[in-house]
């Protein structure tokens, strides 16, 4: 089976041909169909990211397909299930045998597509408006970075939740996605003062920041006091340092958010959050946003448009 690998530090990832093995014990095998690709496969693929896997590993953290094969103990979905699974890596691959904990069974309605750039993106914005940030319906959400795969499902659930969303983004054509997804203002991060924009508007009660650096000291500054400002990552490549006695002024809170981690510490509000992300999708009330589906043997290209910032909400692999 072909796999996209990060095979030694330093050098770029490649294709392998490896065996294909039966699923051990408590796994299934699935045949994979699509994989999501996310910013953090760029740092794994450097070496820089907080949860890389032990070299050789496949890129891909996210993936959807078919179950065809279980292992001992492995009864949760049977074959012939279609799942998402949020394996960590393996997901650029033509298969991948993955511990069943880690794989949701699909509404019928869900192609592929959506279900492989699901769960990252959903689960990072809902679990961390709704339990970490504790936005409440009436207030002003801020979401930086928002055309991107994170930042479009902020505006999207933030709308949902009950917000006034003010998306911010690089260009009239990502602001465009942005107003689609249910964005009420829109600031333009290329021609406008992001701090003066913001307040004009009346300030933030919560920011989502996927982005760092710069956006996030704008940001600060335009946060109304008791507001939060969700630390989700650092795609400006500049992890700002905090000014602790601006927070004890405006008695601001910055809440630091790692959706991954929760895999480890608290599996039972991921499983919640999904659920419930499932079901309004089953109800038609989300609506992913994919740009671009790219063959498996183009693969550079389609983490190209990561890296150039060329796309907007998910970019998609798909492998037949």
């Amino acid at each position: 089976m072909r796999a996209y690998q990060s095979i030694e530090p330093g050098q770029p990832p490649a294709f392998r041909d490896l065996p294909r093995t039966p699923p051990g014990a408590g796994e299934l095998g699935v045949e994979i169909a699509a994989c999501g690709l996310n910013f953090a496969d760029l740092l794994m693929a450097d070496g820089r990211y907080q949860d890389t896997p032990a070299q050789p590993f496949t890129l891909g953290m996210e993936f959807a397909g078919t179950v065809v094969e279980a292992g001992p103990g492995a009864a949760a979905h049977p074959p012939g299930t279609r799942v998402a699974v949020m394996g960590g890596s393996g997901g650029l691959a033509d298969y991948a045998n993955v511990a069943a904990a880690r794989c949701i069974a699909l509404p019928d309605s869900m192609p592929f597509a959506h279900a492989a750039g699901f769960q990252v993106a959903y689960g990072t914005s809902h679990l961390g408006l709704k339990r970490r940030a504790r936005l409440a319906a009436g207030e002003t959400l801020l979401v930086l970075g928002a055309a991107g795969g994170v930042g479009l499902t902020a505006v999207e659930i933030g709308k949902l939740m009950g917000a006034r969303v003010i998306a911010v983004a690089r260009g009239q054509d990502k602001l465009a996605v942005c107003a689609a997804a249910g964005a009420d203002h829109l600031i333009d991060s290329e021609t406008e003062d992001l701090k003066s924009a913001v307040k004009a508007l009346g300030g933030a009660d919560v920011v989502y920041d996927p982005v760092g650096g710069d956006q996030f000291r704008q940001a600060l500054s335009a946060t109304r006091p008791e507001g939060r400002i969700l630390v989700v990552g650092f795609a400006s490549g500049d992890t700002p340092q905090i000014p602790a006695n601006h927070l004890l002024v405006k008695n601001v809170d910055v809440i630091g958010y790692w959706w991954g981690g929760y895999m480890k510490f608290r599996p039972e509000a991921l499983n919640a959050s999904m659920a419930e992300l499932l079901t309004w999708y089953a109800e038609g009330r989300l609506t992913p946003h994919v740009s671009h589906e790219i063959p498996l043997e183009r693969v550079e290209e389609a983490y190209d448009l990561l890296r150039g910032r060329k796309s907007t909400g998910k970019v998609v692999v798909t492998m037949r």
